[in-house]
């Protein structure tokens, strides 16, 4: 599979002699706009983070005079991050990912190990901002950050779009998983959009470079009269916040 936008396949399984290839772990923006090429994405967890909205943009979602809010990665012992490891294509994708996290978003790159759904666990290329870059902002109360995500704006959209697309898609793939941050954070977004009478729909953009993940899933069937006959279900990601989900607390 090549995808940069449109249409792909999140899929639940790595085999071992996929493993050999690069992958990059995505748990923010690249989930829903990766913006290069990949053969295959894969559904996954990493340990030892949180994930939060601590790092400033001034170049995607916010301004010199407005700095945006984006997710990165903090290092904690008992921490665990949902997301989606790309198995990269094209000789295109390294730099252009240089650019676009390291260069113009202030991050760092680290290797981790990505645990799939199904398979071996294997080693990922991570970008993760520090507290020593300039964008650095660190923690705020959730309130605060999201009076500041509303207000922002940069040359890829509304920093609310960031916040919105990211809950919506770890909902829809990841129903079962909570992620209190995000989802407090989600919520305080959508509630002072809703105070201030903003238009959600211009907010969230046209959905320029986004991709579509449709979610496969073979099992066995549980007929006695087709034992041996596998059944697909698709799921198909799109831009609408979902309704409210039960989910499952990580501890």
């Amino acid at each position: 599979m090549e995808a940069a936008s449109g249409v792909a396949v999140l899929e639940d399984e790595v085999f071992h002699n996929e493993t050999k290839a690069l992958w990059v772990f995505a748990y923010g923006s690249l989930c829903w706009k990766p913006g290069f090429q990949f053969h295959k994405a894969v559904t996954g967890y990493v340990q030892g983070f949180h994930r939060r909205f601590w790092q400033g943009n001034t170049t995607h979602r916010g301004t010199e005079d407005k700095p945006g809010r984006v997710a990165t990665l903090v290092e904690s012992s008992k921490g665990l991050v949902y997301g989606v490891a790309f198995a990269i294509s094209g000789e295109a994708a390294i730099p252009y990912l240089s650019k676009r996290e390291c260069e113009l978003g202030g991050y760092t790159t680290v290797f981790t190990t990505f645990y799939p759904v199904s398979g071996d666990p294997f080693k990922v290329l991570l970008y993760v901002a520090t507290p020593k870059n300039p964008l650095w902002m660190g923690d705020a109360k959730i309130v605060d950050i999201a009076e500041q995500i509303v207000d922002c704006r940069g040359p890829s959209g509304y920093n609310v779009e960031y916040v919105l697309r990211l809950a919506n898609f770890m909902k829809h793939h990841f129903p079962e998983c909570e992620d209190n941050h995000l989802y407090s954070l989600e919520e305080e977004v959508l509630r002072r959009v809703k105070d201030k009478k903003m238009c959600l729909r211009t907010l969230m953009g046209d959905g320029e470079g986004c991709v579509t993940f449709v979610k496969e899933e073979r099992r066995r069937s549980t007929d006695s009269t087709d034992d041996n006959q596998e059944r697909i279900e698709t799921f198909q990601h799109t831009t609408r916040v979902p309704e409210k989900t039960l989910r499952c607390l990580n501890i």
